[in-house]
């Protein structure tokens, strides 16, 4: 038996992206056993101590912390994997990098592009192992939207499009701030549905599609002021509902950008469509196994979009799971990015995005923040 290399993982942080991580480590030894690094999961953190019992006794984790500072200093811990709000972020990272531990981050990367750049700063000059969760990237469907973009089937991109529609803050009672709702509270969050939703979309479009270079912006907020679960009291509310934003991709293309709180009957309604010269492909998260296809060159009988199930063993990832026809799920998505992280240390490559190109994501957030407040275009490259 091939002796493993052992990766001790520090979380912090225990809620539902806590959750997803630590499924991708547990599960990713039995489907990639070829890997020559395991997760261990040594230590959990939470502020409070009977809440990461809880989540370390059902998870698997060794011991617990309830300071991250302590959690981090640990010599038995080799990567830290920052599952807390966004405000702590930038903290903890830059803490890690010069303690010399990977670091692996949730997204988006920061509250703001200050405290993003600070954050690469520290990365790069550590030289950390370190890599984003922006997860969707490895959706098989979506990973083989990339190869045949990359293959030039679509010849020249005329147009990218993209939403993302939830409606679970439709309730003027909805308090804001605190565990649960702190994506409620600018403050904690950085924003609303930007940060939130509209960057997983930025960061696969600039995966798919190349660079974002202009912006233009509107956002929203329906409910102006509620009450704060801390302070107990009414206070503004300053983050975004609704968020739509144009924009020019540096391939000459345009793109058009949604994402709101705020569409009754939508949970989690991903999808993008790219429309080429010769072809146009679409996915949508609710059907998460299938890529829709369309290419001109069919004969004009049989033109028509098609639906391509993508399970088989020959399309991304898939011949580590089941027999072709039988679809994977959301937290598989996880299970990928561990094992794309682990082959990166065995290769010495990066594990995309890294904090350097999840930069590029926080450049076009601030940007169309910035354009939805002067209700002007603007340079992503000038954020």
């Amino acid at each position: 038996m091939t002796t493993k290399k052992a990766l001790r993982i520090g979380l912090i942080g225990c809620g539902f992206m806590g959750r997803t991580h630590s499924n991708g480590y547990l599960r990713v030894k039995n489907f990639f056993p070829e890997l020559a690094y395991q997760p261990v999961l040594k230590a959990v953190c939470s502020r409070t101590e009977s809440k990461a019992r809880a989540f370390a006794e059902q998870w698997g984790y060794e011991s617990v912390e309830t300071d991250w500072k302590a959690l981090i200093a640990r010599d038995d811990i080799d990567a830290v994997d920052i599952c807390t709000p966004n405000d702590k972020h930038a903290e903890i990272a830059i803490a890690a990098a010069a303690a010399g531990k990977m670091i692996l981050c949730e997204k988006p990367l920061a509250r703001t592009l200050r405290e993003s750049a600070d954050m690469v700063a520290a990365i790069e000059k550590a030289k950390v192992p370190n890599t984003v969760w922006y997860n969707y990237r490895r959706l098989p469907a979506v990973t083989l939207a990339k190869q045949i973009i990359d293959s030039g089937k679509l010849g020249r991109i005329f147009h990218y499009r993209a939403n993302f529609l939830q409606d679970w803050t439709i309730n003027a009672n909805l308090p804001q701030g605190g565990e649960g709702l702190w994506r409620m509270d600018a403050d904690v969050a950085g924003s609303g549905v930007l940060g939130d939703l509209l960057s997983h979309c930025i960061d696969t479009a600039l995966w798919l599609n190349g660079s974002i270079t202009t912006v233009s912006a509107v956002t929203e907020t329906f409910v102006k002021e509620r009450m704060h679960q801390l302070t107990g009291k009414v206070e503004k509310v300053n983050i975004d509902d609704a968020c739509s934003f144009m924009c020019r991709f540096s391939n000459g293309s345009l793109g058009l950008f949604e994402s709101t709180r705020y569409a009754r009957g939508h949970k989690a309604l991903y999808t993008f469509e790219i429309n080429g010269e010769h072809a146009s492909i679409r996915w949508d998260l609710h059907d998460l196994n299938r890529l829709e296809f369309f290419d001109n060159a069919d004969a004009s009988t049989l033109k028509g979009w098609r639906s391509i199930h993508v399970t088989d063993g020959d399309q991304p990832y898939m011949n580590k799971w089941w027999v072709p026809g039988l679809g994977i799920g959301y937290e598989h998505s996880f299970v990928h990015q561990v094992a794309d992280f682990l082959k990166s240390l065995e290769d010495g490559s990066s594990c995309p995005p890294t904090f350097r190109e999840a930069f590029e994501t926080q450049k076009v957030c601030q940007a169309v923040q910035d354009s939805a407040a002067t209700g002007t275009w603007k340079d992503t490259h000038a954020a």
